[in-house]
């Protein structure tokens, strides 16, 4: 490797990380507000996209610790699965929550700060998809670009959340907002299908920080 190609190597690996990072970060704020605005506004939806965004934190938090450990792959298959009964739990709730809803008609309040919240994660996770796959093409980390893919999913859940708290306050649909929560619901059975299988998107996060360590101990030697 030559010199030059190994600054770009580095250069693009940070910014894998700086992605990653910015989109935890993001992530973590998202639950908060999302959390707190439903369930000012009772909305089955924003409740659920909370508590999506939450697993998705912890998800990565638990797999980047997991490689810190000293043989990562014996804890793999047990971070996976707790990473899966999570999700499926996510679907659970959110699945009885929203049939509830449904067959009880409760309404849910027309949240501002749901569809601005929404709107942005709309706008924010294309683009930060976008810089990643490039990175990741350019690197040849199939990690990284399968990260990007899921953070363009995360965009279409944003978008239907945003269409169900539209719906709801424009049109006054109130079954948009349930009907919106169950969409929640099979992203999260889709993620617990995939984390249990060992694919969970969060393990490219984990992959990642391996790569850039083991990069870091052949650049030393």
């Amino acid at each position: 490797m030559t010199p030059g190609t190994a600054e770009r190597w580095e250069l693009l690996h940070r910014r894998i990380r700086l992605i990653v990072a910015i989109t935890i970060g993001y992530n973590l704020l998202e639950a908060v507000i999302a959390l707190l605005a439903g369930h000012a506004a009772s909305s089955v939806a924003l409740i659920g996209f909370g508590l999506d965004s939450v697993i998705e934190v912890l998800s990565a938090a638990a797999v980047a610790w997991q490689f810190t450990r000293r043989e990562p792959e014996r804890w793999e298959r047990p971070t996976l699965r707790v990473i899966a009964i999570a999700f499926f739990a996510l679907a659970a709730y959110v699945t009885v929550s929203a049939i509830l809803t449904l067959v009880t008609g409760a309404a849910a309040e027309h949240s501002t700060i749901g569809i601005i919240l929404t709107a942005l994660s709309v706008l924010l996770m294309p683009v930060l998809s976008l810089a990643e796959r490039r990175a990741g093409r350019e690197l040849g980390s199939a990690t990284a670009v399968a990260d990007s893919k899921q953070t363009l999913i995360c965009s279409y859940l944003s978008a239907a959340v945003l269409l169900g708290l539209a719906l709801n306050s424009t049109l006054g649909w109130w079954w948009a907002d349930p009907l919106a929560a169950l969409v929640i619901a099979a992203f999260a059975i889709r993620e617990g299908v995939e984390a249990w299988k060992g694919d969970a998107c969060a393990t490219s996060v984990g992959m990642i920080l391996e790569d850039d360590h083991d990069h870091l101990d052949h650049h030393d030697d």
